[in-house]
């Protein structure tokens, strides 16, 4: 009897484990009938068609011309000698060529009863080189913003699938705290600000600077309105686009904060000061948002610590020949060799740009590390970028640029359009969490679902819906895809939304301590008897679960994370209400059952988890 399959149940599981017992057990079984073995790759497995008895299914077309058989009577007498060799197997049924191939109840209870009281079902263990996550990225001239919240939820999410599977990650942030736009800022603060502060005007610091880089771009259009020619709406694009930038060379207060910017490269005290004072303000104010979004990191870099390494490294290229200087001082690499263009890392007075920094702080990473891979959580609008950046450091001979991952995701756009962080028409990610907890506070009421909690515990609620419903609506999004983010879809208590999946993981809590108030318990051991078809299903769908973990690690995608939760919430329902749980009479069936929602409890929990969601207990 070939029975390697109860070998597998005190390792994680997957489907991929049983295809490969089954594929094992196929070519025995065919070995035994015709004295050739199949081709292994094409011994290939499909879920069964819901029209179909059955769990997965063998497509054996590829073999029929092996053996000389029409694919129907192979697939019979294959499917006959499955069933001999092992119990695996409690029946099969062929449907012209596909052997459809019904697992027996043994196994799945054997399954259940291996893993529903494993805490981390499905985790693996943390070992390896490092991988480097970098995700947030803020600039110090502006508070967060929703398109902060989708690249936040994702690198943390991204991270936490991949420890989840045994990835031992190190989670960044490159706090972009230099350059041109954070002088702007600086600059709008000391002709406007009047000495304000935090405290004075009782703002956040982030939003206090913010609103010094939106009326810096106010005074700037201004300026550039009365410097323009006369006849400039005339002109065509070309001469509109060279007008418009002799304009910007020009403007007094553009020539203002390009020589704070030179002041601060040359280490300028009174500059110095200020960018310290007004950036320490917004730190303060983005560590506010990180915590209550639920983010974090093991280590902030910051740009004006590593963009002179950068240019250490620009002039290492210059004096390979691999970087070249024009005659207005600035630093090009020419990768027009590559199918690229040529791309500028120190500009004509200097100062560097956002590329310089990127390979210093590479380079440090690199150094710190030594990473497997440095994967980096930045928009699809850079693509290009980090494109350049990898070339350029393999040109450098820095042939761990290879190694680098550009996790690339799409805009977050409203019912509105997009987002300008200058013309001040962002979503404010504090905002946003405030109308989230609000919006979760008047639909509970509505329902009733705080009812029977005290006001502090009814104000946690709140929370907890309010920015699991955030979570859950910008992380079930394919990565790749832009998203239209829209908050009163997302409290539902009926859609595919984080609220849908709290509540039954309340209902499921609910079940449990209505069992231990009645004196039920559930913990002994159930005997193994036959399983009902929403026994059977449920169970089925957590034994997937590795599998899931697996391919969302791999594929960078916390949306097939979001989509197991969701589809597990929705087939706990449905075994709610077809499968009588604490009125059952048969007392081992009763135990089974709960001891099924125990099981979904935690992996929901769990699962969850990885996107950042709590998973409340009482709703």
């Amino acid at each position: 009897m070939f029975l390697p399959y109860l070998l597998l149940l005190h390792s994680y599981q997957s489907f991929i484990m049983l295809e490969e017992v089954l594929r094992q057990l196929f070519i025995k079984s065919f070995k035994n009938l015709y004295a050739q073995e199949p081709p292994v790759q094409q011994v290939n497995f499909q879920k069964t068609r819901p029209e179909f008895e059955g769990d997965l299914t063998i497509v054996v077309f590829p073999f029929s011309k092996l053996v000389a058989r029409n694919p129907e009577q192979l697939a019979n007498e294959v499917g006959a000698e499955m069933l001999k060799e092992s119990s695996l197997i409690a029946r099969f049924n062929v449907v012209k060529g596909f052997l459809n191939l019904l697992i027996s109840d043994a196994f799945w209870f054997d399954f259940f009863k291996t893993h529903r009281c494993v805490e981390q079902f499905g985790r693996k263990e943390v070992s390896g080189r490092p991988i480097v996550v970098e995700y947030s990225s803020p600039n110090t001239n502006k508070p967060l913003h929703l398109g902060h919240i989708r690249n936040n939820l994702l690198g943390w999410s991204v991270s936490e699938i991949l420890k989840a599977n045994g990835q031992h990650v190190v989670r960044v942030n490159l706090v972009n705290d230099r350059g041109i736009h954070i002088c702007k800022s600086m600059l709008a603060w000391r002709k406007w600000g009047n000495g304000c502060t935090p405290e004075s005007t009782g703002k956040k610091g982030d939003h206090l600077i913010g609103d010094f880089y939106v009326l810096f771009d106010k005074e700037f259009k201004k300026e550039l309105k009365e410097l323009l020619p006369p006849d400039f709406d005339t002109l065509d694009e070309k001469q509109q686009e060279a007008a418009r930038a002799k304009a910007e060379d020009v403007s007094p207060l553009m020539q203002e904060a390009r020589e704070m910017l030179r002041k601060w490269e040359a280490g300028d005290a009174e500059v110095r000061n200020l960018w310290n004072t007004m950036n320490g303000w917004v730190y303060d104010g983005f560590d506010v948002t990180y915590k209550r979004l639920g983010v974090s990191f093991e280590k902030i870099y910051y740009e004006s610590q590593t963009y002179l390494l950068g240019k250490e490294l620009v002039q290492e290229g210059l004096d390979k020949g691999v970087l070249y200087r024009r005659e207005d001082n600035s630093v090009w690499c020419d990768l027009r060799d590559e199918g690229l263009d040529e791309k500028l890392l120190l500009r004509r007075d200097g100062t560097s740009v956002y590329m310089t920094q990127d390979l210093g702080t590479a380079q440090l990473r690199v150094k710190e590390y030594d990473p497997e891979k440095l994967i980096y959580v930045v928009g699809n609008e850079q693509i290009y970028h980090f494109d350049v950046l990898k070339r350029v450091l393999v040109r450098l001979g820095r042939e761990w640029g290879k190694q680098i991952e550009h996790l690339s995701y799409g805009m977050v756009e409203l019912p509105s359009g997009k987002m300008k962080s200058r013309e001040g028409t962002v979503v404010d990610a504090d905002d946003l969490m405030d109308e989230m907890v609000a919006t979760a506070k008047a639909v509970s009421e509505e329902l009733g679902k705080a009812k029977d909690l005290s006001a502090e515990e009814a104000e946690k609620l709140y929370h907890v819906i309010g920015l699991g419903a955030l979570k859950y609506f910008i992380l079930k999004v394919d990565p790749k895809k832009t998203m239209l983010f829209n908050p009163s879809e997302s409290i539902d208590f009926n859609g595919n939304t984080g609220s849908f999946i709290q509540y039954t993981h309340a209902r499921i809590c609910s079940v449990l301590r209505k069992a231990a108030e009645q004196g039920i318990a559930f913990e002994n051991e159930v005997p193994a008897g036959d399983l009902l078809p929403k026994e059977k299903e449920i169970i089925v769908m957590m034994y997937g679960w590795p599998n899931v973990l697996a391919q969302a690690a791999e594929n960078r995608s916390p949306a097939m994370v979001a989509n197991f939760i969701f589809d597990l919430a929705k087939e706990f329902n449905q075994f709610y209400q077809e499968c009588s749980i604490l009125k059952e009479e048969d007392v081992n069936r009763r135990q089974l059952r709960l001891q099924i929602c125990d099981m979904v409890s935690r992996l929901l929990r769990n699962a969850a988890n990885l996107l950042g969601m709590e998973m409340p207990e009482r709703m």
